[in-house]
């Protein structure tokens, strides 16, 4: 580059000189405290410490109960005595492509039986005889919708704002706002059977730090941790001293490189797998539990003992400062009598899945909701129920349902939510929302409100731009809140 000489800019040659070279000094010191607070960062700043919220929070933890493969919105919560008249008619407006595959364009009644229950004559099919005891803490949501229509795509939109692939999910997301309550358990926790369609994507960190990822724990392992616990050769002082010098190694090795932000996660998920072997035994033992509370919750029962252990823990974990749990129920069975992976999906048979859906998670539910209100915790602690779509009002079939993205219902109950209120709904055959009708981002950014996060402020920059949950949309829906 061409460069004039100092004399032609009309100063002396050696005030030119100390100017210049005293931006230099001063650019060079800027530059080495950055880089010695850059050295620093990896053992100095731990990522999930508590923070502060932006706002009075009204919800300290939340326990989602993800109804794999997608309750039909008509058979569960969304009683339409228009559809139960009009069974076998031309369903108006319907839409063959609207599912996966595609149906008949006639009406399919409900198969079961349905009542009203509570102060709040909230109807109830037959399935839920449990459930339907706690009509009156729900607050249900009759108008959600979303864009997918299949169970991995829409499963990660509903969890993470949008379908791409690599964002974070709303676990992931809370922990990267508010940190942990306990500092010996992982704030975000995932308990599954059948690992469901969309695997990790559904619980994923995506770009944000590793340290904010769940630790997800399967059911069919009676939820273990894989290498939480030491080698028996080795005493504790020994393991000690193995984890101090890894520590070193590690922040040795990441003070060169301090954008690399998975090393300084790596560093504090072998600082919280440490802690974790006393805590996480603890939390994770039901054996603790009276016989009277495990009863309460079926583990005595085998149609629904998985689902059951799965709700105890999740009531154990919030009790001990775990900030978001979010189960996957499984073991569905199809209309052939065959266990299906994605446990709620009824292209086939719709009663028969149904209702062994239902024995596998209306008894646990409902003991959860129960044991967190009779310790207090339904105060502070929000559970959901909900799958990750509907199901079309018209048959897919003789006897099943398809996928439907266009309406469905997730009720909430506990902290921060009217109780026994039903808000948004859809047509008079269930197929579509159309009143008050409440998008992902909308729930997300109810549920960040109740957790005292405003939704346009929880950003964090990747790639040259700032994102956030609810993307660029999302209204908290204030007709809800208490």
């Amino acid at each position: 580059m061409f460069e004039l000489p100092f004399e032609s800019l009309g100063l002396p040659v050696r005030r030119r000189f100390l100017q210049e070279a005293g931006l230099g000094f001063g650019s060079m010191a800027l530059a080495s405290m950055m880089q010695e607070e850059a050295k620093a960062a990896p053992s100095s700043v731990d990522p999930l410490a508590l923070k502060l919220p932006h706002f009075p929070a009204k919800v300290k933890s939340i326990i989602w109960l993800f109804m794999t493969g997608a309750p039909s919105q008509v058979d569960t919560w969304d009683y339409k005595p228009e559809l139960q008249k009009r069974d076998g008619q031309a369903l108006a407006g319907s839409d063959s492509k609207t599912g996966f595959f595609s149906t008949s364009g006639k009406c399919l009644k409900s198969p079961f039986a349905w009542k009203q229950h509570g102060q709040s004559g909230s109807w109830v099919p037959e399935i839920f005889p449990h459930l339907s005891q706690h009509v009156d803490k729900m607050c249900f949501l009759h108008s959600m919708y979303l864009k997918q229509n299949n169970h991995a795509p829409a499963s990660i939109e509903l969890m993470c704002g949008t379908n791409r692939p690599g964002l974070p999910s709303m676990g992931a997301w809370l922990n990267y706002g508010l940190g942990s309550m306990n500092q010996d358990l992982p704030s975000f926790v995932v308990l599954h059977d059948t690992r469901p369609r969309g695997d990790d994507q559904i619980w994923s960190a995506g770009f944000l730090p590793k340290s904010y990822q769940a630790l997800a724990l399967d059911a069919r392992r009676k939820e273990s941790i894989d290498n939480l616990f030491r080698d028996q050769k080795h005493t504790d002082a020994q393991q000690v001293a193995q984890l101090d010098l890894m520590r070193k190694l590690n922040q040795h090795h990441a003070s060169s490189r301090p954008t690399q932000s998975d090393l300084s996660a790596r560093i504090n998920s072998y600082e919280l797998a440490y802690r974790m072997q006393m805590a996480a035994p603890e939390a994770l033992d039901i054996n603790k539990e009276t016989q009277t509370t495990q009863k309460l919750y079926g583990l005595d029962k085998p149609e629904c003992a998985t689902f059951a252990r799965q709700c105890l823990v999740a009531r154990r974990m919030v009790e001990r400062g775990v900030r978001f749990v979010q189960i996957f129920a499984g073991k569905g069975v199809g209309g052939d009598g065959s266990v299906n992976d994605v446990p709620w999906d009824c292209h086939s048979d719709v009663q028969t899945n149904h209702r062994s859906c239902g024995l596998h998670t209306d008894q646990p539910a409902a003991a959860l909701l129960t044991d967190l209100a009779a310790r207090g915790l339904l105060d502070s602690t929000l559970v959901i129920w909900g799958g990750e779509f509907g199901r079309t009002s018209d048959s897919q079939g003789a006897k099943g349902r398809d996928h439907n993205p266009n309406g469905f219902t997730i009720w909430l109950a506990g902290a921060g939510v009217k109780g026994g209120f039903h808000f948004g709904a859809t047509d008079e055959f269930g197929y579509k929302a159309v009143q008050n009708k409440v998008h992902v981002n909308d729930l997300h950014a109810t549920l960040l409100h109740l957790m005292g996060l405003d939704h346009t402020k929880l950003t964090y920059r990747f790639n040259g731009r700032d994102y956030r949950l609810t993307d660029v949309a999302g209204e908290v829906v204030k007709e809800i809140l208490i």
